[in-house]
């Protein structure tokens, strides 16, 4: 990995302006209630840390596990058990948790940051390599792809949390388990889509529309879900 403190600060950038605008969205849906944005900064950085905790989990998947899908399965298992355990972490004696969309809102900010360092990582080497355009390109397919990704995995977690938030502890629990098998399932959905892209060399923009567009249609449920579960603060 380069040293150099201009490429690092660039492919930094590239990833933190598109967690940042998502972000910036997400937390408009939560005008009426927002939360400490001090907090959220603190989750945010969480994220942020995730992926270095990540990284040597996947390291130790890709030594250990020869089954192709057995590491795509492991891999998403890995980051979306992190981002949740950043956010508990963060949270588990704030008292913050108080209401339904709070869980979302958590979540999806430590998506994000974890998705900003993510991102930035993907960007180094063709920055490096003075691949401007390949960096731009990349930049905007992680934009649309990856951090919504993230985004729309967490904050599937995030509502399960939500609407299970006044339950018993047996149901919280098995919304806790639903809802991490079901981040996980699309975290792993997709990247099988993309990983499959690349090996049998298909048109690449015309199948990347393709899965961004199955993204796409799941973000839509979720913001569906979202909304239900924001009437019920």
């Amino acid at each position: 990995m380069t040293s150099d403190p201009k490429i690092l600060g660039l492919a930094f950038l590239g990833g933190l302006i598109p967690s940042l605008l998502w972000l910036w969205f997400w937390l408009k849906e939560d005008k009426k209630n927002p939360e400490p944005k001090g907090l959220l900064t603190i989750v945010f950085i969480a994220g942020i840390i995730g992926v270095v905790f990540v990284l040597p989990i996947q390291k130790f998947i890709q030594t250990h596990i020869s089954s192709p899908e057995g590491q795509i399965a492991l891999y998403a298992s890995a980051e979306e058990i992190i981002k949740y355990l950043a956010v508990l972490i963060v949270l588990s004696r704030t008292g913050h948790i108080n209401e339904p969309m709070d869980w979302s809102i958590y979540l999806i900010t430590a998506a994000l940051g974890f998705a900003a360092l993510e991102n930035a990582l993907f960007l180094i080497k063709p920055l490096q390599m003075g691949q401007n355009t390949v960096s731009l390109l990349t930049g905007e397919f992680r934009f649309l792809g990856s951090t919504l990704l993230h985004t729309v995995s967490s904050g599937i977690l995030g509502i399960a949390l939500g609407i299970s938030l006044h339950m018993g502890a047996f149901k919280r629990k098995f919304y806790l388990l639903a809802g991490l098998a079901l981040a996980i399932g699309l975290h792993s959905i997709f990247n099988f889509f993309i990983i499959g892209i690349e090996e049998t060399g298909a048109d690449y923009f015309l199948e990347v529309l393709k899965v961004l567009g199955f993204l796409w249609v799941v973000t839509i449920i979720m913001m569906l879900l979202f909304e239900r579960v924001r009437k019920m603060n």
